[in-house]
């Protein structure tokens, strides 16, 4: 056992120990709580620790109590009493109503001025709910977006913070000092007030299940169209991840697929069950991006992909019955160039993927009343996120020269890099269509793409089906106003409102 440092203390009536600067509470030891509490600890921080059931706490202090100065608590009165004041204190516990049931546990306990930091996946709106509670007793709560896992929060996460400026000023200094740093710089920002950090790391992971299904498209077009092997399609990644597609998914994805399988010697993505499961941060994103109306449609079809899925029961009857393509496609003679294509795909959809991500951020801070500065967004997820990528300095750059930005295709580098792979990507496209290999991520990418640049657009039919069969209204292309046809009667045009 290693040698435990930690103090086993009792009530101390908030006072500071002489010395001390700096001192933080963590609440709820499951693995990320406890790497996140062992990160501070690492970092000079004195951590008062507390968990539901003791065990956890004395496994952190047997395991890793020698890694920093922690204080171990064993109720919820005793942690909140240990901490001096201004209290600080993050909860990292199961989003929801276990979140719902230790905030209201702690609410009673603690003062005005205290910080109380929710640092699990909560739903923003949530957040935004606690939020207002918690000020009605002058307690700041403060929303903090966590990625990169059980590594992250150990090594150095991407965080996300929400919550007031005067909480930020309490609580951020000692968020930087754990976060991962990319070029001098922490991978922390303030984000903005109330639901903004659990909000933009909404939009994240949406972010995150788009880029990983547009991943697996790609796999299962080399292998089905060339007869790669997994450990082949590893390979061709590892490449990939030396140039513009260089990403922690992009790597991580060359070391699953030469996994091999200690049991059977089998590669180990023939042994996964192939139903991807979902923890809802999908689902959330494209909810919240139907109702702001930004067109995630990305993020949606890795949403749906994933549900479709999990419906064995759907897809075991289908797989007999459904025919594909009449005639084989024909065999890919140029090989390398196919490869290439896919390439090309996969880099203009992840483009596609995060330009939706970032629209859906400028919505969603118009809607609520937030500043979130989308340049200082793509510099936090540049380390310690799952997302991170080489082209998210290109993204910060991008807001930088231009925060008003519409979209991130129409500002030059993206629009010059996609253009370059547009010939690739439309090939592939094709070739899943004609071959019958699923590729929604693609397609989909696509078709935004081609709907962003088209001159016209067929929603114009759709307006006019509209009006006629529910009086919706028009506007026309050569004069102002709202106007409505007379279908059942004379079909003259009159003007609304």
């Amino acid at each position: 056992m290693r040698p435990v440092r930690a103090l086993l203390a009792g009530p101390r009536g908030g006072a500071a120990w002489p010395g001390m600067s700096q001192e933080i509470g963590v609440t709820g030891l499951a693995v990320m709580g406890a790497n996140l509490a062992r990160n501070l600890a690492r970092h000079g921080c004195r951590v008062v620790v507390h968990n539901r059931t003791r065990a956890r706490t004395d496994a952190l202090l047997a395991a890793h109590g020698d890694e920093g100065e922690f204080v171990a608590t064993g109720s919820t009165g005793e942690f909140v009493a240990t901490l001096q004041r201004p209290r600080r204190i993050i909860v990292m516990v199961q989003a929801g109503a276990s979140t719902d049931a230790v905030v209201h546990e702690l609410m009673d306990l603690l003062d005005a001025g205290d910080v109380l930091v929710d640092g699990g996946n909560a739903r923003y709106t949530d957040t935004i709910r606690r939020t207002a509670a918690l000020a009605e007793k002058g307690v700041h709560f403060v929303g903090a977006g966590i990625s990169g896992g059980e590594e992250g929060a150990l090594l150095g996460p991407s965080i996300m913070p929400g919550g007031s400026a005067e909480a930020y000023a309490l609580i951020g200094p000692l968020l930087e000092s754990i976060a991962a740093v990319v070029d001098g710089t922490p991978c922390c920002t303030h984000v903005d007030g109330d639901g903004a950090g659990h909000f933009v790391k909404m939009v994240h992971n949406g972010i995150e299940y788009a880029d990983m299904q547009l991943i697996a498209e790609a796999y299962d077009l080399l292998r089905v169209r060339l007869g790669m092997s997994p450990a082949e399609i590893g390979e061709v990644f590892a490449g990939w991840n030396a140039g513009d597609l260089d990403s922690y998914l992009i790597e991580i994805t060359a070391e699953v697929l030469r996994h091999v399988d200690a049991d059977t010697g089998r590669p180990f993505v023939d042994v996964v069950l192939d139903q991807a499961e979902q923890k809802g941060t999908g689902r959330w994103t494209v909810q919240s991006a139907l109702d702001l109306g930004v067109p995630v449609s990305g993020i949606a079809e890795a949403v749906f992909a994933r549900a479709l899925s999990g419906h064995a029961e759907q897809r075991g009857p289908a797989r007999g019955a459904l025919p594909g393509p009449a005639a084989p496609p024909e065999p890919v003679t140029d090989r390398d160039g196919f490869v290439e294509a896919v390439r090309q795909a996969l880099y203009a959809s992840k483009v596609v993927a995060y330009a939706q991500g970032f629209d859906q951020v400028a919505a969603g801070a118009e809607a609520h009343g937030w500043h979130v500065d989308r340049a200082a967004l793509a510099t936090i997820w540049r380390g310690g996120c799952i997302i991170r990528a080489r082209f998210l300095d290109r993204i910060r750059q991008a807001f930088t020269d231009d925060p008003a930005l519409t979209t991130l295709l129409v500002h030059p580098y993206f629009r010059d890099a996609v253009a370059q792979c547009q010939e690739g990507w439309r090939t592939v496209v094709v070739e899943a269509a004609r071959a019958g290999v699923p590729a929604p991520g693609f397609a989909s990418a696509l078709a935004y793409y081609d709907g962003l640049r088209a001159e016209r657009l067929p929603a114009a039919l759709v307006q006019g089906l509209r009006d006629l069969f529910g009086a919706h209204t028009y506007r026309r292309v050569d004069r102002e106003g709202s106007f409505h046809t007379l279908w059942s009667e004379d079909r003259s045009e009159r003007p609304v409102g």
